[in-house]
């Protein structure tokens, strides 16, 4: 995992996602610090991961998310050679349904 985005502010940053309680709390707090457009953008990104774990062919996830085939790639890349932060939390996500 790359070390240079990582400072007092990105610590900050974590902590303050990982000491979310709830769904309405992460809303609340997702809502004050992005932008709708950025939270849509990660919503997406978090789904292609998902689609992309399941098989799914880049023509299914345009079709089924409207993400362009380069936000795709670029999910595909961390999905395959990344910190495993979108299989962790997906795997999480399944386990609590």
């Amino acid at each position: 995992m790359s070390e240079r985005w990582k400072d007092e502010l990105t610590d900050q940053l974590c902590d303050a996602i990982a000491s979310i309680k709830d769904r309405d709390e992460a809303y609340r707090f997702i809502e004050d610090v992005a932008t709708f457009s950025e939270i849509k953008a990660l919503a997406q990104r978090l789904q292609v991961a998902n689609l992309l774990l399941n098989g799914m062919s880049y023509p299914q996830i345009v079709q089924s998310t409207g993400a362009s085939t380069a936000t795709i790639s670029r999910v595909k890349k961390f999905v395959e050679y990344g910190a495993d932060g979108y299989k962790e939390v997906l795997e999480k996500i399944k386990s609590k349904k």
